[in-house]
């Protein structure tokens, strides 16, 4: 399981370290690729910006995605994500204090695969990202990526095809 990153986009420190802490004392110990706005987690995902040059072969397994989020908000970050044949088929998770029925709605409207808020007890969160981490790291059979530079087919699949 340690050898699938996980992405948590978190521009609150309060909040990145109580994510990590959870995660750690959960035993996953997957690499945490930490980006501190929406506009970072792009750049990491297009291998733009600060993250040139970086091998954007290799995708994180799961993103886990803050909405209230500087320079670009999460629901843009989500929309950029879906309409890119590269990353249009990345596991997303909806991680929020957000409870405004809008926003779930909105999330789910533009491809959210999860929309979970965060509980304000530490044990409960403990719990939510231990669950968090089971599904998305363990049980969840994400896609394989197949095809070469600038074409993504998953599995025989080329992505956008009809199945």
């Amino acid at each position: 399981m340690s050898d699938k990153v996980i992405l948590l986009v978190e521009d609150n420190p309060d909040d990145e370290a109580l994510t990590l802490r959870a995660l750690k004392k959960n035993n996953i110990l997957n690499e945490v690729v930490v980006a501190h706005d929406g506009e970072e987690a792009l750049e990491y995902l297009f291998g733009t910006g600060k993250y040139e040059g970086r091998d954007t072969s290799i995708q994180p397994q799961v993103i886990l995605l803050d909405l209230q989020l500087p320079k670009i908000n999460g629901l843009e970050v989500l929309k950029r994500l879906r309409a890119d044949k590269r990353t249009m088929l990345q596991p997303v998770v909806i991680l929020t204090t957000s409870s405004e029925e809008m926003d779930v709605i909105a999330s789910y409207e533009n491809g959210a695969n999860s929309y979970t808020r965060k509980p304000v007890d530490f044990n409960q969160f403990i719990e939510a990202v231990k669950q968090l981490g089971l599904y998305w790291l363990v049980l969840n059979e994400a896609p394989v990526k197949r095809g070469g530079e600038g074409e993504v087919e998953y599995d025989g699949v080329a992505a956008g095809s009809p199945c």
